[in-house]
């Protein structure tokens, strides 16, 4: 397009042109013959007539008075009409009324010759312009069959010429300007055109008018043509040409283009007002630049000028939408104090805003506080506070205002139903998404991608069963499954390692024309990974990229992730290389794959060095890297080390999770340094964590190993009052423990709450109540406890088999130790080197046969 801008110099907004030799379409008025008849001559271009004998205009005798009423038709030719009005040459007002006396009796063919006369008396004088724009407006209004805007445009400068009127634009702009304002757009382009042909140049404002309604029609490249011409006759235009044309760029969805042109008229110093201004901030929030918008504010109010509410709505909005929450309440307060009320939109976008924050009270607040000032939420504001509380998780009140905008009349759309089914199953309420789900099913506005949510809740659980149900009720409601619905279904299947059924779905998803995408083959390529089969998954990605589907993040992700897992650390670490050099941008989640690799293979040197170039590269360690350290750390008995990735992590602001905490816990408790696990349990409640089950059993087997079997049986209390479960391990530790001491009634009470808990037994259980009833000469309640595990379908194993033996062995009951030497061998056990010590050297007393079991 051309930029309006190349000649800055002003033009005269009435400037005309030499105009060329005019078309006459009818010849001059004749003289009237007193003895002669004069009968008009019909020509063949419809109703012009052709005279004859021209004579001058000033040789017409002027009557004294307009001819009445009375007068005969005959004498209402086309030469006397036109001789009558240029009597009135100088008295547009009785022209005019002649004209209207006459235009409509019988025998008067109205013409456009005669109208062009009129017209040209009209805008002669100042005093009947206004009366020249109506006799326009009526005339093109109503007389959609006259001449097309050309044949007008000629008469109009035949006219001109013929009767010696002065060329006066104002009657061709007053034209244009009819056309446009009666919606004849396409003739008012047509008459813009024939103008400028005849080298008269239409008029600023009514170009600008055609502009704009041009644009207002979407009719886009008519503007932009319009336009160029504008530009091409050197016509720069003005403060409404600059917003018209901004209109335009922003309609086409071009922000940037309208920023060039305000940046442009306003170099060239045309004399911008506020409503350009307006439009330009429109146009900065729609690319976005804030940066802008909030500049030619600060302009806007240099100048004094007061934004519209449209920008103040507009620009909050933006500001919003970039997650600027502050400054978008700043220029609330700052719409509010220049008397503008605050209207739905703008607190229906601060509430997104708060919401986006997860600051929900604050929205909340807001939404009670425009009830009570009489705004009317509508269904955005419902929607927007819907599905805020959902992410949020406060799925309960997001429920009650789904009630709420029922009762207002307001119907929930099938969108606020899946904002809200997600946020139920979030929440792990599966009875409330199942009722709303069966709400929506019936209404008959649940779509696939309602189908898709409930979908992807069981298949990422691998509940394959329900998943297939949910299937086939989406397929009898008539609703044709999407490329989402059957990455769910393999997700299901990989998920419970069904690899084969996997590629099934996948085949038929083919086969029904639907193409897999990334995803489709990520689920594939992390189900393959999980199974253990690196070599298929592999395979896959390479199929992947053989069909061109781009790998994305996810997918570079899952293979760094997966070989890890599999053992593959060194070569996940040489893929990162690769998939860098194509594009890829490691994130925090892929250096902590490859950490937790190696922290899996023992190479804690390895995985110092990888946490090293995250930390080199730019990348932020977060909690899980911080805690994949520490476990590797304490689980290689290097206890300074994880103290020193502790107290990195809390350096850099982040705090230990509990999974981080039960680690170093852990590893003090193996070392037996139990003030030091104190000290960090206490820490972890401190930061408002709760221990969980894996903590205190870790501390109950600390406290185990060094004796203090009262603090051990204290944390046991504590977990019982805080509803924390106690599984089969914390008993089997205390029983041990107890039992140690010499404490059997204790350990015997334990062991009965265990059971009245259903809490069941397992191999080690048993071994440590055999091993302490034997190292006590508990012989004949050890036997018992034989008799319970071959009840239970329990196989004792060498170590109790040795406890028993030896328990006998010490009471000198050789032949007894015998049987059970026999009776093992019979089970198909094989003893161990235990064993012979116990019967052949005697090595029993004082010793502890079943010193490797180990409950910890």
């Amino acid at each position: 397009m051309k930029s309006p801008f190349k000649n800055p110099s002003s033009i005269p907004p009435f400037l005309l042109r030499c105009s060329p030799s005019p078309k006459h379409l009818c010849s001059q008025p004749q003289t009237p013959n007193p003895t002669a008849t004069t009968s008009p001559e019909k020509t063949t271009s419809g109703s012009h007539f052709t005279c004859k004998q021209p004579f001058s205009a000033s040789e017409i005798p002027i009557p004294l008075h307009l001819p009445s009423s009375s007068s005969k038709h005959t004498s209402l030719t086309q030469t006397h009409v036109l001789n009558t009005l240029l009597r009135h040459k100088n008295d547009p007002v009785s022209a005019l009324k002649y004209f209207r006396s006459v235009e409509k009796k019988r025998g008067f063919a109205e013409n456009i010759d005669a109208f062009c006369v009129l017209l040209h008396i009209l805008v002669g004088s100042s005093q009947s312009h206004k009366r020249a724009q109506y006799l326009l407006n009526n005339k093109i209004g109503s007389d959609h069959s006259g001449p097309a805007p050309v044949v007008f445009l000629d008469h109009l400068v035949g006219t001109s010429k013929r009767f010696d009127f002065e060329l006066n634009s104002r009657a061709f702009n007053y034209l244009l300007n009819s056309y446009v304002r009666v919606n004849r757009v396409d003739d008012a382009v047509d008459c813009f055109n024939g103008m400028l042909e005849r080298d008269i140049v239409p008029w600023i404002p009514y170009m600008n008018i055609l502009l704009t309604a041009l644009v207002r029609r979407d009719l886009m490249d008519q503007a932009r043509e319009l336009y160029d011409k504008m530009v091409s006759i050197g016509v720069r235009g003005d403060c409404f040409t600059v917003y018209a044309m901004m209109r335009l760029f922003l309609k086409e969805g071009k922000p940037w283009e309208a920023e060039e042109f305000f940046r442009e008229a306003k170099a060239q110093g045309i004399d911008l007002d506020a409503a350009v201004y307006c439009i330009a901030i429109h146009a900065a929030c729609q690319k976005p630049d804030l940066n802008m918008a909030g500049e030619l504010l600060r302009e806007m109010e240099a100048r004094g000028w007061i934004p519209s509410e449209g920008t103040y709505t507009t620009v909050i909005g933006a500001f919003v939408k970039q997650g600027t929450l502050e400054e978008a309440l700043r220029l609330k307060d700052e719409m509010l104090s220049s008397g503008m009320p605050l209207n739905l939109v703008v607190a229906t976008s601060l509430m997104k805003g708060y919401c986006k924050q997860g600051d929900v009270v604050r929205a909340l607040d807001l939404f009670n506080k425009i009830k009570e000032d009489g705004l009317a939420p509508n269904k955005v504001t419902y929607t927007v506070l819907i599905d805020g509380c959902c992410r949020n998780r406060i799925v309960k009140k997001a429920y009650e205002l789904y009630e709420e905008m029922k009762i207002m009349g307001i119907q929930p759309t099938v969108f606020n139903v899946n904002s809200l089914l997600g946020g139920f199953l979030e929440a792990c309420l599966l009875n409330e998404a199942s009722s709303l789900f069966d709400e929506a099913v019936e209404s008959g506005i649940a779509n696939v991608f309602t189908y898709n949510i409930f979908l992807y809740h069981f298949s990422k659980d691998g509940k394959v069963k329900e998943a297939c149900s949910l299937w086939e009720r989406m397929v009898a409601n008539g609703l044709v499954p999407s490329n989402v619905s059957y990455n769910n279904m393999i997700l299901a299947y990989c998920k419970v390692g069904n690899m084969d059924m996997a590629h099934t779905i996948f085949s038929g998803m083919v086969e029904r024309g639907f193409k897999p995408n990334v995803i489709t083959y990520s689920i594939l390529i992390d189900g393959h990974f999980r199974k253990g089969d690196a070599e298929r998954a592999m395979d896959l990605f390479d199929e992947m990229l053989g069909v061109q589907i781009a790998p994305s993040d996810f997918t570079f992700n899952i293979i760094i992730n997966g070989l890890s897992i599999v053992g593959r650390t060194c070569e996940a670490k040489d893929m990162l290389k690769m998939f860098v050099q194509k594009g890829f941008i490691p994130v925090c989640l892929t250096y902590n794959s490859i950490i937790n690799g190696y922290v899996k293979e023992g190479a804690m040197d390895s995985a110092l060095r990888v946490y090293r170039e995250m930390c080199e590269s730019g990348v932020s360690p977060n909690v899980v890297t911080y805690t994949t350290l520490v476990n590797g750390f304490c689980k290689s008995n290097n206890m300074d080390l994880a103290l020193k990735m502790h107290n990195e992590m809390k350096s850099k602001g982040l705090q230990l999770d509990v999974p981080a905490f039960s680690a170093l816990i852990d590893g003090f408790c193996k070392k037996r340094d139990m003030v030091r696990a104190r000290e960090l349990f206490s820490e972890l409640q401190q930061v408002g964590l709760s221990p969980n089950e894996i903590v205190y059993s870790s501390l109950v087997s600390g406290f185990r190993n060094v004796n203090n079997m009262e603090a051990a049986i204290d944390l046991h209390k504590k977990m019982i009052n805080e509803g924390i479960p106690c599984h089969q391990h914390i008993y089997t530790t205390l029983i041990d423990g107890f039992l140690r001491e010499g404490k059997l009634l204790l350990a015997s009470d334990l062991y009965s709450q265990m059971l009245a808990k259903g809490i069941v037994p397992d191999i080690v259980t048993y071994t440590v109540l055999l091993n302490g009833l034997c190292n006590k000469g508990q012989l004949e309640n050890a036997q018992k406890i034989l008799e319970e595990m071959d009840r239970e379908g329990v196989t004792p194993n060498v170590l109790i088999y040795n406890a028993l033996i030896a328990g006998h062995f010490r009471e000198g009951n050789i032949e007894e130790s015998l049987r059970l030497h026999s009776e093992m061998l019979d089970r198909g056990l094989v003893p161990d080197d235990t064993t012979y010590d116990i019967l052949v050297n005697g090595k029993a007393k004082g010793d502890n046969p079943s010193s490797g079991v180990s409950c910890a």
